[in-house]
């Protein structure tokens, strides 16, 4: 299968070494490990319960303990730890990102830590492995040029599947025919929808993806078969969008760079949909810069991309208000921060949020570009004694080529992981994620993370 597309992006997984890595894309997968565990952690708190109900469901379902599920004290089969903590992962959309958009820790860290614990494997492996992961889906993700953002597919199901399969295939060391069995399982395992945005279910495509990759790995080292070119004609470029891409980027410059070099991980500052970060930091401006108070407050007018996703007027729940531009925007501007808590229903239906929502307007504005690394928002506040100040933001601190400093993500983990940790606990966890490379295996780790 040497000549097939399939058999040359297996071939890239496979040839992904730790002591071949440069120097920056270590650096960077630390900083990947100790954001992932840490809006897992936090995840496990989600108000409307995502992380309590995947936590019961795996508890319930039973299991060879295995693997650890974060915040939940016990360990369970390393499928159904994977499901869980995936969920967790991506419960409250604060997990990282990058260009073209998808998120691609969520799908991949639980199954890669869940594997790892299992099979005593050490911080190398996993690195490794996540680096694989990681390359995977962006080669993907660029191929699949039909995968339109915020449409049809919600990515870490279909890009996220292929990426936990990639890792899987690194952590199992599965040889060169069973990684082509793996891919083809994981292509009939690939799936989720857009629809489902603003609900539980979006954080369970993560968490679907985790667990798939895991399954796909195991079942391939036990000589389950599948199509040996999944990528190939009438597979799962020819199913998913028509044809309708580029599937020779699948391979063509992988690893050179990586991709989480060039153009890099974005690390998300608020729990919500990126699209919404832009019209929130202006939010934080204008009060920050005008001292605006919640009775000086007339009507709010936000200029915005043709991108309907975030155009949620009237957000069902707090969860649902992650992907509201409307309800985000106020929010920042109401309360001057946007944390986890601020995504409650009880923050959603608040009398002040209640009384100013409906005078939230969502202004298209189709001169602005809709790709997400070119696009701005522009924010307008119309006070009630007739002031009118406006904020434009184009330039996002922590995308990709803006990272966040080091202070500022260190204040994210703290932040996330003391919902569920002392401090010496997650200063413990923090210090064993910087040199996680040195880790014989995972288990004071994910001891931690059981909490």
């Amino acid at each position: 299968m040497a000549d097939t597309l399939t058999g040359q992006f297996v071939d890239c997984i496979l040839a992904v070494r730790y002591d071949q890595l440069p120097a920056e894309v270590i650096d960077l997968s630390r900083q990947v490990v100790l954001d992932g565990l840490a809006v897992t952690l936090a995840g496990a708190t989600e108000p409307l319960g995502i992380g309590r109900i995947s936590t019961e469901y795996v508890k319930e379902m039973g299991g060879t303990p295995e693997a650890t599920v974060v915040g939940g004290g016990f360990k369970t089969s390393v499928a159904n730890a994977a499901y869980a903590n995936g969920c967790m992962a991506h419960a409250l959309d604060f997990d990282n990102t990058w260009y073209p958009l998808n998120h691609p820790t969520s799908p991949t860290l639980p199954a890669i830590l869940a594997l790892a614990e299992r099979n005593r494997l050490g911080g190398k492996v996993v690195i490794e492995a996540l680096v694989a992961a990681f390359e995977a889906q962006g080669r993907l993700r660029m191929a699949a040029t039909a995968m339109a953002t915020g449409a049809h597919f919600h990515k870490p199901g279909i890009t996220g599947t292929i990426g936990a399969t990639a890792a899987a295939i690194k952590l199992l060391g599965l040889d060169r025919n069973q990684a082509l069995m793996a891919m083809g399982i994981a292509g009939s395992r690939a799936g989720s929808l857009s629809v489902n945005t603003g609900s539980m279910t979006k954080s369970s495509h993560s968490g679907h993806a985790a667990r798939m990759g895991v399954e796909c790995g195991l079942l391939a080292q036990k000589s389950w078969t599948a199509s040996a070119d999944v990528f190939g004609p009438k597979g799962f470029f020819d199913t998913f969008w028509g044809g309708d891409a580029e599937p020779h980027r699948l391979v063509e410059g992988f690893g050179a760079p990586y991709r989480m070099i060039k153009p890099g991980v974005g690390f998300k500052k608020h729990p919500s949909n990126y699209f919404t970060h832009r019209p929130i930091d202006a939010a934080l401006a204008l009060r920050r810069e005008h001292g605006i108070k919640a009775e000086q407050v007339e009507r709010i007018a936000i200029r915005f991309p043709d991108f309907q996703y975030v155009n949620r007027p009237n957000p069902a729940t707090g969860l649902d208000g992650k992907f509201s531009i409307q309800y985000a925007t106020l929010v920042a501007l109401l309360d001057g921060e946007v944390t986890v808590d601020s995504f409650t229903n009880e923050r959603r239906f608040a009398a002040d949020v209640k009384a100013l929502l409906p005078r939230v307007e969502f202004q298209l504005d189709t001169t602005i570009p809709g790709d997400f690394d070119e696009t701005y928002a522009v924010v307008t506040v119309m006070l009630k004694d007739g002031r009118s100040v406006e904020k434009k933001v184009d330039t996002l601190t922590g995308w990709c080529g803006h990272p966040l400093p080091r202070e500022e993500r260190l204040k994210k983990f703290h932040s996330c992981v003391r919902r569920r940790l002392s401090t010496p606990a997650s200063d413990e966890l923090l210090q064993l994620v910087e040199r996680v490379e040195t880790l014989s295996d995972v288990d004071r780790l994910m001891t931690i993370m059981r909490c």
